[in-house]
């Protein structure tokens, strides 16, 4: 039974995790204009937003800029031209993906970088190298999490023993990660006190990274709060790979700390998301996405289907069930 109190009063634990240009990024390659990125900086600290992640640190010797906007790079000038010294409240973020980044190289000392949060993202065949990165950037100053990316798709022993070795490295925050949108809120109770056996053992808090396949992304970060779950990742708009992300402007307007102020993200939205829509720029539920929630799949397949324009559901859904 969920304890009421902790949807109905607010802890000061947890955090707003703003990773709209990251999960955003892999809808247009991160090619975000500048004043994208300056009003969404702005945005979040008037919005009390506690963390803003500005995109990946992937390794330039896998991936060509001149494919990819910047902030797939997210170089350290790149994001001080943005934020300065960052005199503020809000802290910033890059993710790392495991086997794709240069870490030892491209990621410098906290005392040289305006970045505060390295995040680890990794699958749980990765850990150990996972846990590598992790202890590189605790020991260059830096905050850590690691997210541990198609959850649904692991066995539970397995959990287990990644959540044991990650419980002993010196991570921050353990993040459960719904990448196919495919959980249901029960699903996430169940992981939810697994997670918090192994982050109260190791004294480690747990965050909450969802997607919108079957139109649960808010609805499983909501039952991750009531779980005693503290960082949570939204994008404004929901914009984010695929059927994108829980959505910011609902975040905020859930959370009852009086810190949180939605009307800076109406704004935001009004004048940016609207205008990448309009543009033709393609997240968000549809069926495509749906699909491949339900079936517990990567939505490559869907997001191909999509940019196509197709709509023959139908064909889709026989192909991705293996009917065809």
């Amino acid at each position: 039974m969920k304890q009421i109190e902790k949807l109905l009063d607010f802890r000061p634990e947890i955090k707003a995790f703003d990773v709209t240009m990251r999960d955003g990024g892999l809808v247009n390659n991160f090619g975000f204009t500048d004043e994208f990125v300056k009003d969404l900086y702005q945005t979040n600290i008037k919005a009390g937003v506690d963390y803003m992640e500005f995109g990946y640190k992937a390794s330039k010797e896998m991936f060509n800029p001149e494919e990819f906007g910047k902030w797939k790079f997210s170089d350290d000038e790149h994001i001080r031209a943005i934020v300065g010294d960052n005199d503020t409240d809000l802290k910033i973020a890059v993710m790392a993906d495991v086997g794709r980044c240069d870490y030892k190289k491209d990621i410098l000392n906290r005392s040289d970088s305006p970045i505060d949060m390295i995040r680890v993202a990794t699958y749980i065949h990765q850990i150990p190298a996972a846990i590598d990165m992790i202890e590189d950037a605790h020991r260059k100053g830096y905050e850590t999490t690691c997210n541990i990316m198609a959850i649904s798709t692991a066995q539970e022993n397995d959990w287990k023993a990644a959540l044991e070795m990650i419980g002993k490295s010196s991570v921050d925050v353990i993040y459960i990660v719904d990448s196919y949108g495919s959980l249901f809120p029960e699903q996430i109770a169940r992981i939810c006190d697994l997670y918090g056996e192994f982050a109260a053992k190791y004294n480690k808090q747990i965050g909450m990274h969802a997607h919108n396949n079957q139109q649960l992304a808010f609805a499983n970060t909501v039952e991750a709060v009531g779980d005693g779950v503290n960082y949570l990742d939204a994008t404004y708009g929901g914009l984010g790979r695929g059927a994108g992300n829980c959505a910011m402007e609902l975040l905020l307007s859930f959370l009852k700390n009086p810190k949180y102020n939605l009307y800076p993200a109406l704004q935001f939205i009004e004048k940016h998301i609207t205008k990448l829509k309009a543009e033709g720029l393609l997240w968000g539920f549809d069926i495509p996405y749906m699909l491949t929630g339900v079936m517990n799949q990567h939505p490559r397949s869907a997001i191909a289907f999509t940019n196509e324009k197709k709509t023959d559901y139908t064909g889709f859904y026989n192909m991705i069930s293996g009917r065809d």
